[in-house]
C-alpha cells in the first residue's frame, strides 16, 4: 500500500480514515478539498495541476476522486479503501460534523465556512449530497472496481464504522 484513496459518501469519514493512515504508514496525505475549493467556494484553477502533481509522488493517500482527476488518481493508486456504510450512517455522520460547523462558523478551506443557509438549500452541500448521492456512489465504485484496467487495484470494502476500526487497528504501528 503506497498509493491510496480513501473513498465513500459524504460522511463516512474518509478524512479521518485517510489522515491516520497516512500517520500510520508514514506517507503524504492531502485533503482533496482543500485542494478543489477556492475562496467563496469557487474550485481552484490549479486544481487537476495539483492533482496531477501530489499523486505523481511514489507513495501518498488522497481521500476523494472528484470527476476532473478521476483519471489520474484510479490510474496511480494501487489500493482503495472503500467506505461503503448505510445511508443512515452517512448522513447521521455529516449532521453531526455539519451543523457545528454552520454554527461556529469554522473556517475549512480558502476562507471558506458552512453556513446554515447553504446546509438547507445548496443541492451541493454535504448533506444533501449525501443523501441523493449514496445509492449512484456505490453503484459507481462497484463499477469501477469490477472494470478490467483497475484488476490490479487491491480493493478493501468497509461496510461499518467498526469494521474500519478493526481493519485500521491491524496495520502496523506509526515508527514515529
Amino acid at each position: 500500500m503506497q498509493r491510496i484513496l480513501v473513498a465513500g459518501s459524504s460522511g463516512a469519514g474518509k478524512t479521518t480514515l485517510a489522515r491516520e493512515l497516512a500517520r500510520r504508514l508514514d506517507l503524504p496525505y492531502v485533503e482533496i478539498d482543500s485542494l478543489f475549493h477556492g475562496p467563496n467556494w469557487v474550485p481552484r484553477a490549479e486544481f487537476v495541476d495539483d492533482v496531477d502533481a501530489f499523486t505523481c509522488e511514489p507513495g501518498w493517500v488522497i481521500d476523494h476522486d472528484y470527476s476532473a482527476v478521476r483519471h489520474l488518481v484510479w490510474s496511480r493508486i494501487d489500493t482503495f479503501i472503500w467506505l461503503d456504510y448505510s445511508r443512515a450512517v452517512c448522513e447521521w455522520r455529516v449532521i453531526k460534523r455539519s451543523v457545528p460547523r454552520s454554527v461556529l462558523r469554522r473556517e475549512l478551506w480558502n476562507g471558506n465556512r458552512e453556513t446554515v443557509w447553504r446546509m438547507l438549500l445548496d443541492a451541493e452541500h454535504p448533506v444533501r449530497w449525501s443523501w441523493t448521492h449514496h445509492a449512484s456512489k456505490r453503484v459507481d465504485f462497484e463499477e469501477r472496481v469490477a472494470a478490467p484496467e483497475h484488476a490490479h487495484i487491491n480493493v478493501v470494502r468497509l461496510r461499518r464504522p467498526r469494521d474500519a476500526k478493526a481493519w485500521l487497528r491491524a496495520l502496523p504501528s506509526p515508527l514515529r
